[in-house]
């Protein structure tokens, strides 16, 4: 806690996603009320947005608690919100059945030794990073290709066909969660993510819950929202003007001691050079562009009437490798058909990659043709009905995710994410920095996680509330600064 008589800094937070509140709501609790959030919607909850359709709430954007234990703070936040009730809505992805192309469905004795295969394979991959056996120029995808082809050949010839389909398709699904062509991805990195145990639950009242305490916390008028950010000056403080100046798109402005920057890898990608005067030093440019960053959508389609029966597991596509190559159809894009937990006649899909960019400019009729197709076609029922309504995120074209997450690009490793989590400028010099950056990117082994954008928040909430106490305020010239 800062002592009460303690002069607060100002700062300026840009963004209300689970970094922003979560250091709102930890700056608030260690006693530093003087800040305002900067949110460029109308809403709270950056990637995190929960809808109604019909009778169940479809998730546009995050999904998954990922580790439900008290290890993971988004967990604990929402078990003491009490928006977890016994027994918890667990997730397994590894049930459903597998059909090819060519519409019958994988015989279950096959499908289940191909995808234990595959499992294998990817921890192996996973073991690279610690390993330290993988090279700066090897991608996932070739990784991935050369683990099949030798494992395919331990089949009987006989069942070689549907083995390599399904491990493809389950190539294809960790493509679309990464949100890009895995030949972008890096091999030796990819297991730098730590894996919390727990499994993934769901929120049945919707993700967007965890978000309620952080809200509660945060002193009224502190968000400001419909406020995207134009520019943020920095770095040329003098004795009487502002360490920094935020400047929004209607003109309005604000000064700051300290600006916390928790807008998504996307943006910073494509508006940095823009977004920051004077601009980002070679270190931070480099750190975002070597990390990657990927386009994911959701679809929800609606029946009047199932056509599957209820618990039966997901319909997962089990693409061959030929047909993965050839990327001109934005189906390929899709890899598993997922029940919605609660409910009857809903089922969603999740589309990554370029596929994710390009349904954002098709329209809604288009999408319902292409996933009825895909799925007449794969489970062999030329009879399957289209969907009576269809619910689509769109991540990729909005201005202000421009994507939905980060992974690990080629060329890319830790270091870059701890390099873009670093304050500007550097405390090396003793000074106090201006600049503070948090989100998911930032967060080495928790990338692409809502916990990871939370820590990275209370990180850098925490960092300004140590910077007040060293101090005795808003921070001064290093010649100020008490011994």
């Amino acid at each position: 806690m800062i002592p009460p008589c303690t002069p607060e800094p100002q700062v300026v937070i840009v963004g209300a996603g689970i970094a922003g509140l979560s250091a709102a709501q930890r700056l608030t609790q260690c006693g530093i009320t003087n800040f305002t959030v900067l949110e460029a919607t109308e809403r709270p909850g950056g990637r995190i947005h929960s809808c109604w359709l019909g009778n169940v709430v479809a998730e546009m954007g995050c999904q998954w608690i990922k580790g439900a234990c008290i290890a993971n703070p988004v967990y604990t936040l929402a078990a003491q919100e009490g928006l977890l009730k016994p027994p918890l809505c667990r997730t397994d992805m590894g049930g459903g059945l597998f059909f090819s192309s060519d519409g019958h469905a994988i015989d279950t004795p096959i499908s289940f030794l191909a995808a234990n295969r595959f499992r294998q394979i990817e921890q192996q991959s996973m073991a690279l990073f610690n390993l330290g056996c993988g090279t700066a120029h090897d991608s996932l995808l070739s990784f991935f290709n050369n683990r099949i082809e030798q494992e395919v050949l331990t089949f009987p010839l006989e069942h070689r066909y549907d083995a390599s389909r399904v491990m493809h398709g389950m190539v294809n699904t960790i493509r679309v969660n990464c949100g890009d062509d895995l030949s972008m991805v890096s091999a030796e990195q990819f297991g730098s993510q730590i894996q919390i145990p727990g499994g993934l639950v769901t929120i049945p009242l919707g993700f967007i819950g965890v978000i309620a305490p952080m809200l509660r916390e945060i002193p009224e008028r502190s968000i400001r929202y419909c406020k995207p950010v134009k520019q943020i000056r920095w770095g040329s403080a003098t004795v009487t003007g502002p360490r920094a100046t935020v400047k929004c798109i209607d003109g309005e402005e604000f000064h700051a001691d300290y600006v916390l920057v928790t807008v998504s890898l996307g943006v910073l990608k494509t508006q940095s050079d823009t977004l920051f005067c004077p601009e980002l030093p070679p270190e931070k440019l480099e750190a975002i562009t070597k990390l990657g960053y990927g386009d994911i959508n959701k679809i929800f389609l609606e029946y009047k009437r199932p056509f599957w029966v209820w618990c039966e597991g997901a319909i997962k596509l089990a693409w061959s490798n030929d047909e993965l190559i050839d990327r001109t159809d934005w189906v390929k894009g899709l890899c598993t058909f997922h029940e919605v937990a609660g409910s009857h006649n809903v089922i969603y899909a999740m589309v990554g990659g370029q596929e994710a960019s390009y349904t954002e400019k098709i329209s809604e009729e288009k999408i319902a043709e292409g996933c009825t197709n895909v799925l007449r076609r794969f489970t062999g029922d030329p009879a399957l009905p289209y969907p009576t309504n269809v619910l689509r995120s769109k991540w990729c074209s909005d201005p202000y995710f421009c994507g939905a997450q980060s992974y690990m690009g080629l060329g890319s490793n830790v270091g870059h994410q701890c390099d873009l989590g670093q304050p500007l400028p550097g405390m090396t010099g003793g000074d106090a920095p201006t600049l503070l950056f948090a989100g998911e990117a930032t967060t080495s082994g928790h990338y692409a996680t809502v916990h990871g954008a939370r820590l990275s928040g209370i990180r850098e909430a925490e960092r300004i509330a140590q910077l007040t106490l060293r101090y005795g305020g808003p921070p001064r010239p290093p010649e100020e600064v008490p011994c």
